[in-house]
């Protein structure tokens, strides 16, 4: 069993940055996949970044240039830098957990969730 723990959430202007964390605890990550979703109200949940084991990272474009994601396997936490914040990325991000060292989109292919951070970015 896997339990995920965001942090770093909250309120901050166009323009601004906020850095997401997401502790894992109960057994090693570092041999998988782990993956930021979001999801704004009315919409589905769709991968923003991803980083396998190895560091090897996936963008979406909407994010590609302002986000980045990062690991540290010692402290079995992955982060994710956002900057140049704009309203539209205002939703909860969720980080997942895949036990298998490949990247995809597919919400249904992630093992273990957290309970989400939310974040809002106001015009």
């Amino acid at each position: 069993q896997v339990q995920l723990v965001e942090s770093g959430g909250g309120l901050v202007q166009a323009g601004g940055s906020l850095r997401l964390s997401c502790a894992a605890s109960g057994q090693t990550f570092s041999s998988y996949t782990m993956g930021w979703f979001r999801q704004a109200p009315g919409k589905e949940r769709d991968l923003v970044a991803a980083i396998t084991w190895i560091g090897s990272t996936y963008y979406a474009d909407s994010v590609k240039g302002r986000f980045t994601v990062s690991r540290d396997n010692a402290k079995n936490t992955v982060y994710l830098q956002m900057n140049s914040l704009k309203p539209e990325d205002t939703a909860v991000y969720y980080c997942a957990d895949m036990r298998r060292p490949v990247v995809t989109t597919t919400p249904g292919n992630y093992d273990y969730w957290g309970q989400g951070t939310q974040v809002t970015v106001s015009s």
